[in-house]
């Protein structure tokens, strides 16, 4: 159950604040990613103890559903996606985020994002899609954003690809193929390019 769908009233004056909880979360999650972030230490970063968490939260799983929001939000890729006019360029920005949290892929495959910012995304996406003649806008934009996701998981591994030895004798044209240097985002760009002319 995502965070937005039992969030807790403040009965406390002195009740953490859930932005206080996500900002705190979102430093641990880029230093030590998803198995570094605990109750204990999260309670250590905002000085307090771990049961004053459950003034607020249910457990880490919220914890990261405010973090993945939190994220996004501040990265200004909302922000971004309803100035711009191509759905290609919202999904890039989408792309640089997730390279910028590499733990934001794990928490989105956990469960699907329900946090005020990614709702707004994926409806700035949607009217986009939708506008620009989509048969079908959500498939599209759930076609779009695994595209994304993926590429964003296979970043690092898509760097080295290049450099990594291969058998010739197996897949010769393979072999010859992957020597040519190509940039991650730029193959995640034409991609988006034919999925989005062909919607």
């Amino acid at each position: 159950m995502s965070y937005w769908e039992h969030a807790r009233p403040v009965r406390r004056v002195r009740a953490l604040d859930p932005e206080a909880i996500a900002r705190a979360a979102v430093r641990i999650l880029d230093v030590s990613g998803i198995d570094g972030l605990s109750l204990r230490a999260l309670a250590n970063a905002l000085e307090t103890a771990p049961a004053s968490l459950y003034s607020r939260i249910n457990g880490i799983s919220d914890a990261l559903d405010l973090a993945l929001d939190h994220a996004l939000e501040r990265d200004g890729v909302v922000q971004r996606a309803v100035r711009e006019e191509e759905a290609s360029e919202i999904l890039l920005s989408l792309y640089r985020h997730l390279l910028e949290h590499p733990w934001a892929v794990q928490v989105i495959a956990m469960r699907p994002p329900r946090g005020p910012a990614y709702l707004a995304f994926s409806e700035c996406l949607s009217e986009r899609l939708g506008r620009s003649g989509a048969a079908a806008p959500l498939s599209i934009a759930y076609s779009a954003t695994n595209l994304v996701i993926g590429s964003a998981i296979t970043h690092r591994v898509a760097r080295l690809e290049p450099r990594t030895p291969g058998d010739a004798s197996v897949a010769p044209v393979y072999e010859e193929l992957r020597r040519a240097p190509h940039d991650p985002e730029e193959v995640l760009r034409q991609a988006l390019h034919v999925l989005l002319a062909n919607a």
